[in-house]
């Protein structure tokens, strides 16, 4: 639902996201915090129960010094705690009424948190002066001590937690936000309403701009770093600007995709049976393909340097690597960039299984808009590998969130050129080293017969994609493996182009290859709609959907669409989850969103083999026996983003290494078996 408005603003938090923390605070203050034992035979658990208990069974003992005050103390403490947990008790009561759509249930909420807050007053006077009477030295029973030990420290690590909430959902925007209803200023002129929201996506983009100079602080401060900060702001202000949702409704709402997702994977009818397998030129191309995706593969994991191969080799990485780490031989190969380099390299010879003289160039050089990439001989396959690094730093994180559009310059004639902006200047500063530098025309004089041959993973794969394309006319005979490469990256002119030379791998949910401004906007649509049609308190949804994650079970029978009517304008319930009316926002549910100008519709690079894991594994097995189909897929097929707990672990190059390991060797046993039908093949 919409942020609450306190004291004249909005926060970053619903009047239904109180139920966890409420609850956790009453369990704090009534059923938690175990005391030292008041007589031999009773152990008192429970702060406030403990309190009252202490006071009742000490009160005869309070004839020490200053008794009367302390007998007094208590007494106003536990007439103090009882007013607090009966006011949090109200507010996790109100809290859990309602749904995210509609909480006219809780419109006291507001007025109980006042109530609420202005406890905090008394609470830290009381606490202080417990603090004060702590430090003049305790005189009476200790238990009783104890118990005004205990009250005042949880007084004030509560009062404390309470500081660092507020802090956390402040919204800076909120002063600005609070006087308009969430549909938008309607009564405003349309000269004024467009001033109104020119100036908040305006004050939006400098918010955003000062949280990720805040975050990336030690990135640098060049031109080209103040471009990415205000490219990724306005890619932020953009995506947020016209919904208002809390984080907890988009916890909720993700939740909920995910379980209408499995639903109607589940309750789809099996695709039907082709009757005849595929061509056996389908099959080789395919077998080939798939070969050379593994073998590719380790030169695009070779590109991370010594931490993934630490992490993928936790036991013995660091003792197959450590003598080249305090070993010198920049001599023998063109190393250059960053620090621990020679570490790095030992890494990449552990990996590749080349030799050091097969290595032309290795960079870890890693600026906003410049990739680290390696330039080596594969006398295996016969090519000059240039293998690019995926997202592995800050730098490589601006990169990515400069989604924009530019054109791109290219000798072909293929019209309407367009790519992602930071991964088309990546991939433009790695082309300017490899022809500038003369690095390709140093390989291939080594090795005039070898083919050219672009590789890399994740925002790696995107540049290799882009370079290939930026090379094709020097060198015609050029080929691209992209690992796990973005969605949005090509036109669909450069998309259509790009098959004759470039292979895309993909695995399983992995969201990268699915990930695309104009996706991003589809997800937010569909989150809005399955929250619309939820009926049900957010508290009840997530605690659903930690239940579903951990131990799996049925998805919970949510509506997908409406049954009949106008499916062309937002519920009633996604009204009330929008900041202000964009003109240009849909809510068709066939068709995609309308992207801005700015952020037109991009595609992947080439064609794409998917691996698919078929069947389910255990949720808790951290290497399950899995099975995939593997078969040549169109873009189409990763228009939507999908929601799981693989979504993010798929896109992993360790991952997805295992996943190619396990295919090709399978392929490779089952030579002479029959093919599954259809143009998949499923291998164990």
């Amino acid at each position: 639902m919409p942020g609450m408005v306190l004291f004249g603003r909005r926060w970053a938090i619903a009047s239904d996201d109180l139920v966890f923390p409420g609850v956790f605070e009453l369990f704090v203050r009534v059923l938690c915090g175990s005391l030292d034992s008041i007589s031999d035979a009773t152990c008192v658990s429970g702060r406030w129960i403990g309190i009252l208990t202490l006071y009742l069974m000490h009160r005869g003992k309070l004839d020490c010094p200053g008794g009367v005050l302390l007998s007094s103390y208590l007494i106003v403490l536990i007439i103090l705690l009882a007013v607090i947990i009966c006011t949090v008790s109200a507010i996790v009561c109100v809290s859990m009424k309602g749904t995210i759509c509609n909480p006219g249930p809780r419109k006291s909420m507001s007025k109980l948190l006042y109530v609420r807050l202005a406890l905090f007053l008394p609470e830290m006077v009381w606490a202080s002066l417990g603090a004060a009477w702590i430090e003049d030295g305790v005189q009476c029973d200790r238990t009783v001590g104890n118990g005004i030990i205990a009250t005042v420290a949880v007084s004030w690590i509560i009062i404390a937690s309470t500081v660092v909430t507020i802090v956390i959902v402040f919204d800076p925007l909120g002063g600005k936000m609070a006087p308009y209803p969430p549909a938008g200023p309607h009564h405003l002129d349309s000269r004024e309403s467009s001033q109104l929201l020119n100036g908040l996506k305006t004050a939006a983009t400098s918010v955003w701009e000062t949280r990720i100079k805040f975050l990336c602080c030690c990135v640098g401060k060049d031109d080209r770093t103040r471009v990415a900060f205000s490219s990724t702001a306005e890619l932020f202000s953009t995506y947020f600007s016209d919904t208002d949702l809390v984080p907890s409704d988009i916890a909720a709402g993700l939740a909920l995709l995910h379980q209408q997702q499995d639903s109607i994977r589940n309750n789809q009818e099996p695709d039907e049976v082709v009757s005849h397998s595929p061509g056996p030129s389908q099959e080789a191309d395919l077998d080939a393909e798939l070969e050379n995706c593994h073998h590719y593969m380790q030169f695009a994991a070779a590109a991370y340097g010594w931490p993934l191969y630490i992490y993928r080799n936790p036991f013995t990485g660091l003792c197959r690597i450590g003598g080249d780490c305090f070993r010198s031989r920049t001599t023998d190969y063109d190393l250059v960039g960053g620090d621990q380099l020679n570490c790095h390299f030992g890494s990449i010879l552990q990996t590749t299984g080349l030799q050091y003289r097969d290595f032309i160039h290795v960079s870890f050089h890693d600026k906003v808009y410049e990739l680290p990439f390696l330039v080596a001989l594969d006398h295996r396959k016969e090519s000059v590998v240039v293998a690019v690094r995926g997202t592995m730093s800050l730098q490589d994180i601006l990169t990515d969130l400069s989604a924009e559009s530019e054109p791109v310059d290219l000798e072909c004639e293929v019209q309407d050129c367009w790519a992602h902006k930071g991964i088309s200047q990546a991939a433009r500063y790695v082309y300017r080293r490899l022809i500038n530098d003369g690095i390709l025309s140093q390989a291939f004089s080594i090795a005039p017969e070898y083919r050219l041959v672009i590789v890399g993973h994740s925002l790696g794969a995107g540049a290799a994609a882009l370079l290939t394309i930026m090379l094709r006319s020097p060198y015609p005979q050029v080929r691209c493996y992209a690992f796990s490469p973005p969605r949005g990256l090509l036109s669909k002119s450069l998309y259509e182009y790009s098959k004759t030379f470039i292979v895309s791998l993909v695995l399983g949910k992995d969201v990268i290859p699915r990930l695309s401004v104009t996706n991003l906007e589809d997800l937010k649509r569909r989150i809005l709609r399955v929250i619309a049609h939820c009926n049900k308190p957010k508290y009840k949804i997530l605690l659903r959907a930690c239940w579903y994650e951990l131990f799996g079970g049925h998805p919970e029978d949510l509506p997908t669409e409406l049954d009949g009517g106008d499916l062309t304008q937002p519920l009633l319930g996604e009204r009330s989850l929008l900041a202000h009316g964009s003109p240009a926002y849909s809510f068709s549910s066939d068709s995609p969103l309308e992207s801005p100008t700015k952020y037109p519709p991009l595609y992947p690079p080439g064609r794409i083999i998917h691996l698919e894991e078929v069947g389910t594994s255990g949720r808790f097995s951290c290497y399950p026996a899995a099975r995939y189909s593997v078969k040549w897929s169109h873009e189409s097929e990763f228009s939507k983003i999908l929601i799981g707990p693989k979504m993010l672990t798929d896109h992993m190059p360790d991952i997805l290494m295992r996943a190619l390991d396990s295919v090709v060797s399978d392929r490779a046993a089952c030579v002479s078996c029959p093919t599954q039908g259809g143009s998949s093949v499923e291998v164990a």
